[in-house]
């Protein structure tokens, strides 16, 4: 029995229950037609139990689900075992950023757009240690270099050999001119970003200030696709915390609002060009 169920763990049990909703089934009436005790059918729901393969299928025919992507995805995410390189900052860092890199390390595509910062996967060691140093819970050195060390191995996932994760960022430019570390440090993100974009899996795009106002401008968006489109999630860094989205209509309304962001957008050449004229001007 798990005690502390990961993010991808919890996420699995979700999906179960909501194909149990959608069955039209009590936790109880599933047990039954399951062969299983009723406390068995709410730990995997919950992610204290571990669920196999063939335990997803079963229950899957059970709940009269056709969907074969959608069952062939729950599958997949029974089949990984191995602790990630993310569970040696348990109990260091706080357990949603653990979440967060498990769902980046396992997402097919991702998509993110900024008004303030630099999107983390594309932050320099340097910008990145301006933020945690401004962080307004002063952080301890320690803690400092703890969420440093863990936002760099983050970046991983854009620099595998293979099958590197696409990712396409949009940034406000209000971010693009903040000189987050002084000149130097913003001049040396700045470069960053453009030897970044230059990558063929990343795409970098920016929204000028003559947009004015548009959807979303005030927040940050992270979206991370999974293999079916049930299984994409919304990831908001807020006030009070990381948050985690993922029912039907979160997703719609944020796919529908990351659409809408895009539309003002400006195409990747131009993007590099405002880039260009920013470091000029520091």
């Amino acid at each position: 029995m798990r005690n502390n169920p990961t993010g991808r763990q919890l996420r699995l049990g979700t999906e179960l229950r909501k194909l149990r909703d959608r069955a039209g089934l009590t936790a109880a009436e599933a047990s039954q037609l399951l062969g299983v005790k009723p406390n068995q059918i709410s730990n995997m729901e919950a992610g204290r139990a571990g669920v196999s393969a063939e335990r997803v299928r079963t229950m899957a025919c059970t709940y009269e689900c056709s969907d074969t992507a959608h069952i062939k995805a729950l599958v997949g995410m029974t089949g990984d075992r191995k602790r990630g390189w993310w569970e040696a900052y348990r109990e260091i860092l706080p357990a949603p950023l653990l979440d967060l890199a498990e769902l980046e390390q396992h997402a097919h595509s991702l998509r993110g757009a900024t008004t303030a910062r630099v999107p983390g996967l594309l932050q320099t060691r340097e910008y990145a240690l301006e933020i945690f140093r401004q962080a307004v819970t002063e952080l301890s050195p320690p803690d400092i270099e703890h969420r440093l060390s863990f936002r760099i191995k983050r970046q991983a996932i854009l620099f595998r050999e293979d099958n590197p994760t696409p990712y396409e960022a949009i940034v406000h430019e209000a971010a693009l001119r903040m000189k987050v570390g002084g000149p130097t440090v913003a001049r040396q993100q700045l470069q960053h970003m453009l030897d970044m974009s230059d990558r063929d899996h990343i795409t970098l795009r920016a929204i000028t200030f003559d947009v004015g106002a548009y959807p979303g401008s005030g927040q940050s968006i992270y979206y991370a696709h999974g293999p079916v489109p049930q299984l994409d999630t919304v990831h908001l860094d807020q006030s009070h915390g990381l948050v985690f989205l993922d029912a039907e209509a979160q997703l719609h309304k944020y796919r529908t609002l990351f659409e809408r962001v895009e539309a003002v957008a400006l195409d990747p050449g131009k993007t590099r060009d405002l880039i260009h004229n920013v470091m000029r001007e520091l």
